[in-house]
């Protein structure tokens, strides 16, 4: 998936997980189109509220190569308002490129304050960070310098809380980096992940 195809959903995260029903169309559509396999359709399924299920197919469909985006679109026949608002945006944004104004509005870049990139993050901060991160957090917190074995671990103790995963690998690495877990140093892995800047511009604000 292309990187502003990911920060487009991204951005409407909060919307979709009120707006769609993923289980009736949406899913069964990607499966259909081997966007999805098996075992992410069950993984999907599994989960208690429509709205969990909304926000775990956010969380996987970045990582399902380079069609996802586009079928997940297709698959929003049900849900044309959503689309058309998604394509609406998509074509502002490119826009905005083409006249050379992508980079810049402040949140969408990566050049925060040298004061504000020497700082080790905050518990609040982590939390914050930890909640916007979508599928690509293990790449994160491996770059980071986290064994396969502590992500292991992270996910094992919260098994039911994706949040929590997270939170415990950032706090993880926090404590083992001491002064030198800074937002700095958050950011080179944030970016070799191809991390959106809006996600650490929202924490930082």
């Amino acid at each position: 998936m292309e990187p502003e195809h990911r920060a487009l959903l991204r951005e409407h995260r909060l919307q979709l997980s009120a707006q769609l029903l993923v289980s009736d169309t949406i899913i069964p559509f990607l499966y259909q189109e081997n966007v999805l396999t098996r075992t992410q359709v069950e993984e999907i399924e599994s989960l208690a509220t429509s709205r969990q299920k909304t926000l775990k197919l956010l969380d996987i469909l970045p990582n399902c190569g380079p069609r996802a985006f586009h079928a997940f679109l297709q698959s929003l026949e049900d849900f044309r308002w959503i689309r058309d608002q998604l394509l609406l945006d998509l074509q502002e944004r490119a826009g905005q490129e083409s006249r050379g104004e992508g980079n810049m509005v402040h949140r969408y870049s990566w050049n925060f304050p040298h004061s504000r990139l020497q700082r080790v993050p905050s518990d609040q901060e982590l939390s914050r960070l930890a909640s916007r991160l979508g599928a690509e957090w293990e790449s994160v917190l491996l770059d980071l310098g986290l064994s396969v074995e502590t992500l292991f671990r992270c996910r094992a103790d919260h098994s039911l809380s994706a949040h929590g995963a997270v939170l415990a690998g950032l706090v993880q690495w926090r404590r083992c980096g001491g002064k030198g877990a800074t937002f700095q140093r958050l950011i080179q892995s944030l970016k070799k992940a191809d991390v959106h800047p809006s996600v650490l511009g929202e924490v930082l604000t």
